[in-house]
């Protein structure tokens, strides 16, 4: 398999799962308080999401680093097909919470799967293959082709709503998730990586949270940007959820689910745009943690001011700034942390940078639900503003810390 191969695989699976998955973003908050939960049980239950992939975070990267890639993809896919449909009973049942909190942390279970596995198949694809390109624009392809896919499945999910009713995307979703899960079985092979001999559950799991700290929270390079990311992921899913209802209300027709469904369009669109400008600021400006620090302090003061205005049309734009800023940052952070994380390492790491972000939302998502319950989703939009400043100074550590690095290494290694 060649590299370019490997990318058009990676960026054909992006597209598939992405837009099987977008189907419900764009009207899952309003599904869930159709089901009759409050704001802020709607928001617990998506924290109990990431709760499940805290969790479960550590037992999936076993089977990643050990058993392979590409099964951790699949087993990924089948697990969100059965929570999918799990909730559309759920919803058509009104059941009660403590239901809704199981089932959202199985869903988290299914993302977990995913999460490193599927940027560390890449990578060592292209590794293996020759690879001459740079992972930012490798990430940044992804990302453009995830947004791209997410405009279609957002957008097409908010009018099926609208023409049928909540439940409809998520049957549809669930469909198109079992399409996806025949297209990386057919075109997913684990290249460039040999799975670890395993001993036991209990001694897998032990070497992987002792990987997990050497190769990452105890490695100086990446320790401080993966502290950080519990404050820029809890805001970002609070972001983008509370959107839905929030630019209804602004819009003044609560019903009108099209609308909420063009508001995850928008960000889709951001994302588009976002990953188009990543590997372009990067060639520009060189330092990776300048460009996370300018992006965290620039869509901190984009989200605080979608707090305070009373324009759907602003509100609107202001969203895709914020969404545009965030998927700038996200492929730069990818080819960062890949750069300083051993390819043997690479899934596990990534995964419990993806466990540290989740643990941060499971905090600062029922924090921000019940803001919004007490106050309202503006102002809980400038306490979201608040809590992402806080990595800041992280990232500034980070940053000092490459500095001095670089500056005690001998002239021929900084070139």
């Amino acid at each position: 398999m060649t590299a370019d191969r490997v990318l058009r695989t990676y960026l054909t699976l992006v597209v598939v799962s992405t837009g099987a998955s977008s189907m419900i973003w764009g009207i899952n908050t309003l599904f869930l308080l159709d089901a009759g939960l409050s704001i802020g049980k709607t928001f617990a239950a998506n924290a109990f999401f990431t709760a499940g992939m805290v969790l479960f975070e550590v037992p999936t990267g076993v089977v990643a680093d050990t058993v392979g890639r590409r099964t951790s993809y699949l087993l990924g896919t089948a697990t969100l097909i059965g929570t999918t449909l799990l909730y559309l009973v759920l919803w058509q049942t009104h059941a009660p919470f403590v239901l809704w909190a199981v089932v959202s942390m199985l869903l988290g279970l299914g993302f977990t799967f995913f999460s490193g596995a599927t940027e560390a198949w890449l990578v060592d694809g292209l590794h293996a293959t020759g690879y001459d390109g740079s992972l930012d624009a490798a990430f940044a392809k992804g990302q453009m082709a995830s947004g791209i896919a997410m405009m279609g499945g957002s957008i097409g999910g908010g009018v099926l709503a609208q023409l049928t009713n909540l439940g409809t995307p998520y049957a549809v979703r669930a469909l198109l998730l079992m399409a996806t899960f025949v297209v990386a079985w057919r075109s997913m092979r684990d290249i460039g990586f040999t799975p670890a001999p395993r001993v036991s559950v209990r001694g897998e799991m032990a070497g992987i949270v002792r990987a997990s700290l050497r190769h990452g929270l105890l490695n100086r390079r990446v320790r401080w940007v993966m502290l950080a990311g519990p404050f820029t992921a809890g805001v970002s899913v609070y972001g983008f959820y509370a959107a839905q209802p929030y630019l209804l209300e602004l819009y003044g027709h609560t019903g009108s689910y099209a609308i909420a469904g063009l508001s995850a369009g928008i960000v889709a669109g951001a994302q588009i745009a976002g990953g188009a400008s990543a590997s372009y600021v990067s060639r520009l400006i060189h330092d990776r943690i300048g460009i996370l620090i300018g992006a965290i302090v620039a869509s901190g003061v984009v989200i605080a001011v979608m707090g305070v205005v009373t324009s759907f049309g602003v509100a609107l734009v202001l969203l895709m700034v914020w969404g545009t800023l965030f998927a700038a940052m996200s492929p730069v952070r990818q080819a960062y942390l890949n750069s300083h994380i051993p390819s043997a390492q690479r899934a596990t790491v990534l995964s419990f940078d993806s466990l540290l972000g989740s643990a941060g939302g499971v905090v600062i998502q029922p924090t921000l639900g019940r803001s919004a319950d007490v106050w309202g989703y503006g102002p809980a939009y400038l306490v979201s503003a608040g809590i992402q400043a806080l990595a800041v100074p992280f990232l500034g550590l980070a940053r000092r810390k490459s500095v001095e690095r670089t500056a005690g290494q001998p002239l021929a290694l900084r070139a």
